[in-house]
């Protein structure tokens, strides 16, 4: 699907608990000396890949990498043993596999007792999403631990020249997720990334299940958004996206999407009203800052 239309469908949507530790809340972003930033989800994911470490498929073309690192703890130190580590890309052809039960480039892994992951695959290549525009290679990676807000992030390698003109790979966030692909002594190409997992702020799960559902437009009753969760996360379906998008909670009953510019924020209120009815409030700006503001009540 063309990104830009893929931009225009994604959004934004209630209980915090505070995060601890020296990695904060700013009041624009979370920051903190070993902070794992986020990226977009992207259009392709899917959940439940198959558990395995080599995703490489005999007599397919690419170069073989592997990547590897370790998840820690908040404390930026200590691993996090079990953590889930959810990994997909494109094929040497620029596609991703969207939908067969050999879920193709797809994978997930569970951390060892040192926090360990490791994936042995190909590097991914760059492709054309329409409208001019190149994404540069990259890995998705989506990490989950109790305890902590899932992180989704994307991969970037350095010497790519896609990287400049990529809104989310340019970005000053997605520097430390600019990486080289190294070669050891006998030539095996290796990509290093570790990953640190941070509170930040959760939405309670009996809060979740009442924003869960299905939700019609004030004034046009064929527009429908639909709310879902997952791993304690909130989550909407989205058109032609595979599975759909999901939304960290950022305070004062809403959520956004982490990893978009600002020009391009959506968010998502709820607000319960007398009866048990739950209004929704869809806030967006278009490139130029003009505000756009949609209500809609749960079905």
């Amino acid at each position: 699907m063309q990104r830009r239309k893929f931009l225009q469908n994604t959004a934004l949507c209630a209980v915090a608990v505070s995060a601890t530790g020296f990695v904060h809340f700013n009041g624009e972003s979370y920051a903190g000396d070993c902070e794992t930033t986020s990226d977009i989800l992207g259009p392709f994911y899917r959940p439940d890949a198959p558990l395995r470490n080599n995703l490489l498929i005999k007599g397919a073309p690419g170069m073989e990498v592997r990547l590897t690192g370790t998840v820690k703890h908040k404390d930026c130190t200590t691993p996090n043993q079990g953590a889930k580590v959810e990994l997909w890309h494109c094929g040497a052809d620029g596609k991703y596999d969207n939908a067969s039960d050999e879920f193709r480039y797809r994978a997930t892994a569970l951390c060892d007792d040192k926090g360990k992951y490791a994936f042995t695959k190909i590097l991914p290549v760059p492709y054309d999403v329409g409208n001019g525009m190149i994404r540069p290679a990259h890995f998705h990676l989506l990490v989950s631990a109790p305890g902590y807000q899932s992180l989704v992030t994307q991969l970037y390698f350095s010497g790519d020249p896609n990287i400049a003109k990529d809104d989310y790979a340019s970005a000053s966030t997605a520097k430390s997720r600019i990486l080289e692909v190294k070669s050891t002594a006998k030539g095996r190409k290796m990509v290093l990334f570790d990953v640190t997992m941070t509170e930040k702020l959760a939405a309670e799960p009996a809060a979740l299940d009442k924003l869960t559902g299905t939700y019609t437009d004030e004034k046009n009753k064929n527009q429908k958004t639909v709310f879902f969760k997952r791993d304690g996360q909130l989550w909407r379906k989205a058109g032609e996206i595979i599975y759909g998008i999901n939304y960290d909670y950022i305070g004062n009953n809403t959520f956004a999407q982490s990893g978009l510019p600002s020009s391009l924020q959506r968010t998502y209120a709820f607000e319960i009203l007398e009866g048990g009815l739950v209004k929704m409030t869809d806030t967006s700006l278009d490139a130029k800052g003009n505000k756009s503001v949609r209500i809609a009540i749960k079905d």
